[in-house]
């Protein structure tokens, strides 16, 4: 099979197409035909060397995969999802399924093994590239917004990188739940927020967010969406009110421009975040909740609901995967450029023919 492979930690131009023997599933695990691979910015700090758990190079990248289930591991897996005797938490699948799935690593490739309770049947409108965009960035909202944060109609929410895949996923979801939205990005994509149901859209490039904020909302707000990291993170509190909570699902400061690894801007980066003392946080009547997916062994029955209702929004109109360009697999490196240039508004994914 080919795969897209990080010789070494660097820039886009590490990766390498290469011939590769197609995975053996181990137990527990399924083996999936890739169609589409949604692309996330943890890709890149994996490529870079800065997500927490990478491999040593030479690795395959990638977290989340559309395509064909094609099998499970040894012979008694495959009898029992043959006659549909999996566990509860885990879907029966059979080959030629349509499936969407979250990876290990390892998903730009043609083949994927995966966890076989992380391998969901893909409702037949959706289509790969759709199915691709899903997972990551939705479930990662949908379980910030409304499962550790519990928001309620009329509640209000800023989205740091609203025009991004999370942040997208993240208005749509609070327009379905009737939410009051606060959104940032640049100055190239404020029509695009006032588009998708931004109210109050913020150039963070010309405006303090927080002033924006409290000028609306002068005793605060009640959740903080950031995946920046570093002084935003300080910021973002300070935008809360009483019961507010801020969402850490990403550390992007740390990434250097052009994709390259530094040092000295993750060091920076970790210098300039706050400590969260329990003390203040109980006088401020506040929280923070840290988000990832890729943490959530024994907890995958409550992904697998939330998926469900996420489908549900899609079948209903409420939602829908922005994807802002495709490219095919051996074009990985070009699609890495193409995020760290903020071209994109939206999803990339990649394809697999």
């Amino acid at each position: 099979m080919r795969a897209m492979v990080v010789r070494r930690y660097g820039p886009p131009e590490v990766f390498e197409c290469r011939e590769m023997p197609d995975p053996e599933p181990a137990p527990g695990q399924a083996l999936l035909r890739v169609r589409a691979v949604g692309i996330n910015f943890a890709d890149l700090l994996q490529r870079m060397g800065l997500y927490p758990g990478t491999p040593r190079p030479p690795f395959v990248p990638g977290l989340e995969v559309a395509g064909v289930f094609e099998s499970v591991f040894g012979d008694a897996a495959r009898e029992a999802s043959a006659v549909g005797s999996a566990p509860p938490s885990e879907e029966v699948l059979r080959p030629g399924d349509r499936v969407v799935a979250l990876a290990t690593f390892s998903a730009y490739a043609e083949r994927v093994a995966v966890p076989v309770h992380l391998a969901f049947r893909l409702p037949e409108p959706i289509s790969f590239e759709d199915a691709a965009a899903i997972p990551v960035n939705y479930l990662t909202a949908y379980h910030s917004m409304f499962q550790m944060g519990n928001l309620q109609p009329g509640d209000r929410i800023l989205i740091h990188g609203a025009a991004g895949g999370v942040g997208i996923a993240a208005v749509q979801l609070a327009r379905a739940r009737k939410l009051v939205i606060f959104g940032t990005a640049g100055p190239s994509k404020q029509e695009f927020l006032r588009q998708i149901g931004v109210d109050y859209p913020i150039d963070y490039t010309r405006e303090d967010f927080r002033t924006v904020v409290r000028r609306v909302a002068p005793d605060g707000i009640e959740m903080v969406m950031d995946p920046i990291g570093g002084k935003s993170f300080a910021r973002s509190c300070d935008c809360l009110g009483a019961t507010g909570r801020l969402v850490v699902y990403g550390f992007s400061a740390a990434a250097g421009p052009g994709g390259r690894r530094s040092l000295w801007r993750s060091l920076k980066a970790l210098a300039q975040t706050p400590w969260f003392h329990p003390l203040r946080l109980m006088r401020r009547n506040i929280s923070v909740i840290g988000v990832n997916l890729g943490r959530m062994k024994g907890r995958e029955g409550l992904l697998r609901r939330q998926l469900e209702e996420i489908f549900r929004l899609y079948a209903a109109g409420q939602i829908k995967p922005v994807i802002s360009k495709v490219f095919p697999l051996e074009q990985a490196a070009e699609a890495h450029r193409y995020i760290h240039a903020r071209q994109n508004i939206g999803k990339v994914v990649l394809t697999v023919e």
